[in-house]
């Protein structure tokens, strides 16, 4: 298949698939006597596992290593089981940071009673001298 039909195929822009190559995530595919990229099933497979994974949010270096383990069917899984709990971990932070947000911004909503810009507790938040506010 062409690079668009695989772009089809997975709901992947053009031009990430040839990211995806530049960065070594799929293999170089053949060209035919027009120069066209030619793609194959393991490049369909490949690509589709690159998405799910980007999807669950592991990132680029993660995604390359759980493609070199997952090149070798008969490694142990400790070392995937160690990416995900750290990528767990890393969630969980984020989830943190974003409760914390969240409870920040809903104190200044609920002391913000002022009827004017003049007395918006949030505006005054986000101004250069807010973190006083």
């Amino acid at each position: 298949m062409k690079i668009g039909d695989l772009a089809r195929a997975t709901g992947t822009r053009v031009e990430t698939i040839r990211y995806y190559e530049a960065e070594g995530l799929l293999p170089p595919p053949a060209r035919n006597a027009a120069n066209y990229r030619i793609y194959e099933q393991e490049h369909l497979d490949r690509l589709s596992f690159v998405r799910r994974s980007r999807a669950l949010g592991f990132s680029l270096d993660q995604v390359r290593t759980l493609l070199r383990l997952a090149d070798d069917p008969r490694a142990s899984c400790a070392e995937v089981d160690a990416i995900t709990a750290r990528h767990i971990a890393e969630i969980d932070r984020k989830l943190a940071d974003l409760r914390a947000l969240r409870g920040e911004l809903a104190r200044r909503l609920e002391h913000c009673d002022g009827p004017t810009i003049a007395d918006c507790q949030i505006l005054r938040a986000l101004s250069p001298d807010g973190a006083e506010a």
